[in-house]
């Protein structure tokens, strides 16, 4: 079996060796036996259940919760030369008739279907009557009641194990703590399944928290090295996503908004063009998430306070698929705390559930004032240990500065005692500094014996020193006293005297240190960026005309080391890994066109070849001049002006000198239709010999642009 595999795994999806445990999980649901799987995002959880598809007689069934998530892994598997379809409520009654038709035929390897639809008795009876290889559980975590991503129509995939006793099945999760992991177990019945339990941790990536100080000027900080990289910002409520949105782009960052209160085509078009284009920013509710698949998220911004820390995993983890540096950056602060706790009084649920969610909450503040490696503390927490410090967070390479906080932080536990507890953080400062003004005067504060004993510390100081008593949790948010603080039981040592108090100061925002380099940056040096610029290029070009996302095509990983094994020949990019024998035919002469033109298509120096592309353009060169000035291929250029006109950079005008009539009729032909604009090459035959290829591909553009506004 193994050689089967092995043989499967390199002829179909290019790649020379299996990773972790992939070899023993496929070989287990190969040979019929059931499998719980957890492995991170990006850990190569779906040729877990696609090589033993390949392998198995019959129908491979996927469950999958999203439509988004059905396409893109379809699309991904038909550029491999895999018969693969989705049967989703996005197909018409006559289509999805012939999808049935084919499966009949014996004609379909892999079928995706929503869980919804698998469990109606039609759907049941219907695969009852055909050979299936194997069920996949995909995204296993939805099963558990106590999760955000909870699907109620998973608790009845149970029933596939009665239906179909003689058939292997495989759930996959990329998050579960061990209470979930024994959720999914029981509920699907996989009690009998081997578990296989990979590491949590994602070496790839950088993880950095900082307290809240002017948030949008510290993630303009944050992603001003990180132009042109596709990112994601969590915001937590819908109005906040709108406004960031709004902000990043008038900042000159491409960015869409998303969450459950915009149109739903509005969200899917804004979700399409994230997995489609290069370097667009997604601020988004946790509404984005689930089933985003693009493997070259260079970053994942939270602007405010995930609400657990499976939550924050799950969300970091979208970040760098690919294995290629990533970034994940939070800021936080006390009003993030406020915000939650209220969400978690208003929500529906029982007292158990609650203090569930109360105890996940506090394990996610733990780790914002954490002093140790923050990725020992967040693998800890899904009991796994990491035997030293990782190297690779904030805390690990800025150190922690740390002050003996005890007497200052009972001044503030007493401050709040004295008062009432009730509260909140800018009168406890005033108090203590001593600050006699209307509200102290009216209240009679400035009578309290703690009143101006605090002067040794500055505003800023105190308000860190509160903020870390709630995260160590020996202080409280009272919600029924308007959010005001109240002293935990666990404040009463430290009040005795009989513990001491080890705070973390926080950094001042000028001399704190620049965020890790941008993960970007660390792919390509500045002498190799016109031949990777080249390189994703072809990618665009290719992955418009096959109408799929660039990744389908090849990840941003396969293209790097394209550029670094420099490959001549067929026979050399068959051994760069991700190339399989079907992307090899389809695409290898026209990526080795570009890897062979070397010196000729990269400059010697070119700092940043987009802004000098957009700077010629503006001088009122044509694309052939630019072409010759940047020494490279003209076909390069005409993506490169297309992606300029869609963020805005150019008008159509300024990229292209066009007689007005032809314009219009190319605008014609793309506008006659109804739904999307076609893709360029669909139109390319009626003005062959007419116009440039790339010059529709900026019309195109342009007319996108247009569609938005």
């Amino acid at each position: 079996m193994s050689s089967a595999a092995s043989r499967i795994l390199k002829d179909v999806f290019g790649y020379d060796a299996f990773r972790g445990q992939q070899a023993a999980i496929i070989q287990r649901v190969a040979e019929g036996g059931d499998a719980l799987v957890l492995m991170p995002t990006g850990g190569g959880k779906s040729l877990c259940y696609q090589v033993p598809a390949l392998l198995r007689e019959g129908l491979a069934v996927v469950v999958s919760p999203l439509i988004a998530l059905m396409e893109d892994q379809v699309s991904t598997l038909d550029e491999l030369g895999v018969a693969a379809v989705a049967l989703n409520s996005s197909l018409s009654a006559d289509e999805q008739r012939e999808v049935a038709e084919r499966i009949r035929q014996g004609e379909i390897k892999l079928l995706y279907v929503a869980p919804e639809r698998l469990v109606q008795p039609r759907m049941l009876a219907f695969l009852q009557r055909l050979q299936i290889a194997l069920f996949a559980i995909d995204e296993a975590h939805c099963v558990s009641q106590w999760g955000h991503d909870f699907r109620p129509e998973y608790l009845q995939l149970g029933q596939l194990a009665e239906l179909f006793p003689n058939v292997p099945r495989i759930a996959l999760t990329a998050t579960a703590d061990k209470r979930t992991r024994e959720e999914i177990a029981q509920r699907l019945h996989l009690d009998q399944a081997e578990r296989f339990l990979s590491s949590f941790d994602r070496p790839n990536i950088f993880y950095r928290i900082v307290p809240k100080d002017q948030p949008r000027k510290q993630l303009l900080a944050f992603l001003a090295e990180r132009k042109g990289d596709a990112g994601i910002v969590y915001c937590l409520s819908r109005k906040k996503v709108d406004e960031v949105a709004a902000f990043l782009s008038a900042q000159g960052f491409p960015a869409l908004p998303y969450h459950a209160g915009l149109p739903s085509e509005l969200r899917s078009y804004h979700q399409k063009r994230f997995l489609n284009e290069e370097g667009l920013i997604m601020v988004a509710t946790i509404a984005f998430g689930m089933g985003i698949d693009k493997p070259n998220v260079r970053f994942v911004a939270h602007l405010d306070l995930p609400k657990s820390l499976e939550a924050y995993y799950q969300e970091t983890g979208r970040a760098g698929r690919d294995g290629l540096p990533a970034d994940a950056w939070m800021a936080y602060g006390l009003q993030d705390v406020l915000l939650l706790k209220q969400m978690l009084a208003n929500s529906e649920g029982n007292d158990r559930h609650k203090r569930i969610e109360q105890h996940k909450l506090e394990a996610m503040l733990a780790l914002c004032e954490e002093i140790r490696c923050r990725r020992q503390a967040l693998l800890a927490y899904f009991d796994e240990e990491l035997a030293k410090p990782c190297g690779h967070c904030d805390n690990c390479i800025d150190g922690v500065q740390t002050w003996d906080a005890t007497e200052p932080a009972r001044q503030a536990l007493s401050a709040i005692y004295r008062n009432g507890q009730r509260y909140g953080v800018g009168h406890l400062v005033d108090i203590l500094l001593g600050r006699e003004n209307d509200k102290i005067r009216a209240s009679g504060h400035q009578h309290l014996a703690v009143f101006g004993v605090g002067k040794a510390l500055n505003e800023g100081e105190w308000r860190s020193l509160f903020r870390q008593l709630v995260g160590r949790g020996l202080a409280d948010i009272d919600l029924d006293g308007f959010g005001g603080l109240r002293l935990s039981e666990t404040c009463r040592p430290l009040l005795r005297g009989e513990v001491t108090l080890q705070l973390r100061r926080d950094l001042k925002p000028q001399t704190a240190p620049k965020a890790s380099a941008s993960a970007a940056s660390q792919l390509v040096r500045a002498d190799e960026r016109a031949t990777w610029e080249a390189l994703r290029a072809l990618r665009r070009r290719l992955a418009e005309e096959h109408e799929v996302p660039p990744y389908v095509i090849f990840p941003d990983s396969t293209l790097l080391e394209m550029l670094r094994s420099q490959p001549r020949t067929l026979s050399d990019m068959a051994r760069v890994s991700g190339v399989g024998a079907r992307k090899l035919d389809r695409y290898g002469e026209a990526f080795l066109d570009v890897l062979n033109q070397g010196e000729e298509a990269a400059p010697a120096v070119v700092a940043d070849l987009r802004h000098e592309l957009v700077s010629l353009a503006r001088a009122g060169m044509t694309p052939a001049q630019i072409a010759n000035q940047l020494k490279c291929a003209e076909k390069s250029v005409y993506n490169l002006l297309a992606e300029a006109i869609t963020r805005n950079q150019l008008s159509l005008e300024q990229a292209l000198d066009l007689p007005e009539e032809l314009l219009g009729e190319i605008q014609d032909a793309f506008l006659d239709g109804d739904g999307d604009l076609p893709p360029a090459a669909a139109i390319a035959p009626m003005f062959h010999g007419r116009v440039e290829e790339g010059v529709l591909y900026c019309v195109r553009a342009a007319l996108q642009s247009e569609f938005e506004l």
